[in-house]
């Protein structure tokens, strides 16, 4: 049982939280700051370049059909999520901080690549997963923002509105890379999938830049101090409540839409998971260096819950799929 449990932990994980202490202890400071800055600005670049490049259009088109589950699909992520983010954000005793970074983290497209896994493990319609992951990361390069700018204060000044300079930040950082990417899949497509290792490094490796320099800013910017261990164990409870509620609703609304077992499975675990590798850049481009890290803090915890929770289904489905 216990080695099971750390499985769920899987080196990038551990790094990731590795990053975020490192972080806390050596931030980078002084002539250092926007050294860092630039480097995680390129991170971003490159990162939402390679999603661009990875996605597969044909992929798209062959699951594109189900429009009934692809819907509730985009039902859950961008609008269950939402609703239940926003009532959170308002409960009592939670600190400022924390409701930003939970209802930010509602806001986010679904993972791809787990999203996909899972559904695998568990026997679930595989090409309808990768477009339901798919279009749903697609659509958050320019829905997430939107969200944002409806229903936060990216600039921390009130008003809930995003700024020229947001915009012009999402368009060159986020938005044109991925489509600059997507363009090029016909020519670099087969070079992204030979070197899947290497370039799985330079993704994550661009997320962990992102995290140190956020959260380094964070801490310079009293992180800790504002954030304390009370509103930590808030925090994670509330993740938790938020991810079951998320995932009965998901597996009850695939019974009163009498969808088949497959596509249950697709429902259940692409509406009910948030993107980090989405997430990050995204806090990144929106928001001041000093908030990035408390904005993202939530999300961190939240997709380390949604992998074992999902992973522990996943092999619950598994065992009662019908044998080939």
């Amino acid at each position: 049982m216990l080695r099971r449990f750390l499985n769920v932990f899987e080196p990038f994980i551990l790094a990731l939280f590795g990053t975020a202490v490192l972080a806390s202890l050596l931030p980078p400071r002084g002539g250092l700051v926007p050294v860092f800055d630039i480097a995680a600005d390129i991170g971003i670049v490159l990162l939402f370049f390679l999603h661009g490049a990875k996605l597969s259009r044909q992929a798209i088109v062959s699951g594109a059909r189900n429009w009934q589950l692809h819907l509730a699909v985009f039902l859950a992520t961008y609008a269950l999520f939402p609703v239940l983010g926003l009532g959170m954000s308002l409960l009592p005793g939670l600190s400022e901080e924390a409701a930003a970074g939970l209802l930010f983290l509602t806001l986010l497209p679904s993972t791809v690549q787990s999203s996909i896994a899972f559904t695998a493990i568990a026997g679930g319609n595989i090409a309808a997963a990768v477009c339901s992951a798919s279009l749903s990361n697609l659509l958050g390069v320019a829905l997430t923002p939107a969200l944002v700018g409806l229903l936060m204060s990216p600039g921390g000044e009130g008003g809930g509105s995003i700024s020229l300079g947001s915009v012009e930040a999402i368009v060159l950082q986020l938005l044109l890379p991925f489509l600059l990417g997507h363009v090029l899949r016909p020519w670099i497509g087969g070079w992204v999938q030979r070197r899947k290792t290497l370039l799985g490094l330079v993704d994550r490796g661009s997320i962990l830049l992102v995290v140190y320099t956020a959260f380094g800013a964070a801490v310079v910017g009293g992180l800790w101090h504002r954030m304390g261990s009370v509103d930590l164990m808030i925090l994670f409870l509330l993740c938790c409540v938020l991810l079951a509620i998320v995932l009965g609703v998901t597996w009850g609304a695939s019974r009163l839409l009498r969808l088949g077992r497959e596509d249950a499975i697709v429902l259940l675990f692409c509406g009910s998971k948030k993107s980090l590798a989405s997430g990050v850049p995204i806090a990144g481009v929106l928001f001041p260096a000093a908030q990035v890290g408390l904005i993202i803090l939530p999300l961190m915890v939240f997709h380390q819950l949604q992998l074992i929770a999902c992973a522990i289904l996943a092999r619950r489905l598994a065992k009662g799929a019908p044998q080939p």
